[in-house]
């Protein structure tokens, strides 16, 4: 009969090592408020409330094609200015006003920013671009900045960067955008399953749809997902599945995807896979490849397709600020102009919407 072997002895026998690791480098951990505390200190009123759930219906309106009009999000690549956001979004409210019959207007209020490798991360984490991040003054001012914006009667849009940071947000939120960095990503999956808003699942960073059909079907499924309780204590979250979900189609490497041919071969793929076949077509990033100024044209095409009878055409991504292109983070800054992606001008904007 074999005997199992003795681990002490085999561990006693062996040669000490006498290298150390390193200390490493420990992370600092700064105490921050609680989502329920946030919530309850730039508190939400009733009636605003109120506004934001009847947006968020009307949004899954008509990704569902109950209503035909178009949806389009547009608005600031990232905001680094809240009086010029402010600012935009007055304009932009009082267009929305005079254009609601033919479209539902949706301001970006992106407060994360992805990035490749290093670089700014948005508002929530860096509120005055030092580079030393400051997260309790930026959820504060970025919760604040919504609340104001809702005040102005916009259905708002954001991107979920990171999950934890929609614990402190999401009420306030008609759309969210899952980008192409994260659209594979199980953990943002498993977030949107949770949210109680429409969500928009961009195709992946090479152009192909194939994670966003999987991540559409995994978000509609519940999940068992680690997470955090409105005081901040851990919790397993357990969701009930997103069914407003649909593809954004926003180019990859080089190429672009909103074409008649692209949109009819993502629509005939959606509908194969069994999910929502309504398609939003962002006219920035790689589909502009990175030209603003070449969004109204996508945009004109995509409405030709449109009202040549391709339905599955419900929505417009737009990035627009009040002045057009961009700018490198400094101490002078030009007043509305973007300092991330190029944006179009909102003089070109509001005769772009009006012409749509």
């Amino acid at each position: 009969m074999n005997m199992p072997l003795d681990v002490r002895t085999t561990q006693e026998a062996r040669p000490v090592d006498t290298v150390t690791d390193p200390e490493p480098t420990r992370p600092v951990a700064t105490a921050l408020p609680t989502p329920a505390q946030l919530r309850s200190d730039v508190s939400v009123p009733e009636y605003l409330a109120a506004q934001i759930a009847r947006h968020r219906q009307q949004i899954r309106d008509i990704l569902n094609g109950d209503d035909d009009r178009l949806l389009v999000v547009v608005g600031p690549c990232s905001i680094h200015d809240e009086m010029a956001a402010l600012e935009y979004g007055e304009k932009l409210s009082a267009l929305a006003d005079e254009v609601s019959d033919r479209m539902l207007i949706v301001m970006r209020a992106y407060l994360e920013k992805p990035r490749t490798t290093v670089g700014w991360k948005g508002l929530l984490y860096d509120p005055e671009r030092t580079g030393e991040g400051n997260l309790g003054d930026g959820l504060v001012r970025s919760r604040r900045l919504l609340v104001n914006l809702a005040h102005l009667g916009l259905p708002l849009a954001t991107e979920a960067l990171s999950p934890l940071a929609m614990d402190y947000l999401d009420d306030l939120v008609s759309w969210t955008a899952i980008g192409a960095r994260t659209t594979e990503s199980q953990i943002h999956r498993e977030l949107v399953s949770g949210l109680p808003m429409p969500t928009g699942f961009k195709n992946g960073t090479d152009g192909s749809i194939g994670v966003a059909v999987n991540a559409m079907k995994s978000a509609a499924h519940g999940h068992h997902r680690l997470g955090f309780n409105g005081d901040g204590q851990p919790a397993m979250i357990t969701t009930g599945g997103n069914p407003d979900t649909h593809l954004v189609l926003r180019g990859g490497r080089g190429i672009t995807n909103y074409d008649a041919d692209s949109i009819n071969a993502s629509a005939q793929a959606l509908e194969a896979a069994g999910v929502n076949s309504a398609i939003m077509v962002d006219c920035s990033h790689d589909n502009a490849c990175k030209q603003p100024e070449r969004q109204p044209d996508i945009a004109r095409e995509v409405i030709a397709q449109r009202r040549a009878g391709n339905r599955a055409v419900r929505g417009l991504m737009i990035e627009s600020f009040l002045e057009e292109g961009r700018q490198d983070d400094g101490d002078e800054l030009t007043y509305g102009l973007s300092i991330t992606d190029p944006c179009l001008g909102w003089a070109d904007t509001e005769n772009l919407l009006r012409s749509l």
